[in-house]
């Protein structure tokens, strides 16, 4: 089980326990975070449930595949080094205090 700290665009905070082998878009959806739409239930099909991640996090997780590098693309505002999308960041201990950003809107 990892905490994953979700911050929305107007600061409010929702750390949350999210067991082992599920994602970091699932913590949300099933926490109510609110700001992951993950439309797509996870498939990487769009960008509804993009992220900044921590400045400090984002060498510490698995590298972008090229599928989603190209869903980045249709993220609103996506930053190079530091955007992801949280159905491709699978939960593990390693993760433990991920703390990820979301933007001010989803597309």
């Amino acid at each position: 089980m990892a905490k994953i700290t979700y911050i929305e665009f107007n600061g409010t905070e929702h750390v949350v326990d999210v067991p082992n082998g599920r994602t970091v878009m699932e913590g949300a959806r099933d926490n109510g975070v609110p700001g992951i739409d993950a439309d797509c239930g996870g498939a990487c099909a769009c960008s509804t449930c993009h992220v900044y991640v921590s400045p400090e996090w984002v060498e510490k997780l698995t590298p972008k595949d090229a599928m989603e590098e190209d869903m980045l693309d249709f993220a609103y505002q996506p930053d190079a080094a530091r955007s992801r999308l949280t159905c491709q960041i699978k939960v593990t201990d390693a993760i433990d205090g991920l703390v990820v950003n979301l933007p001010e809107k989803q597309i």
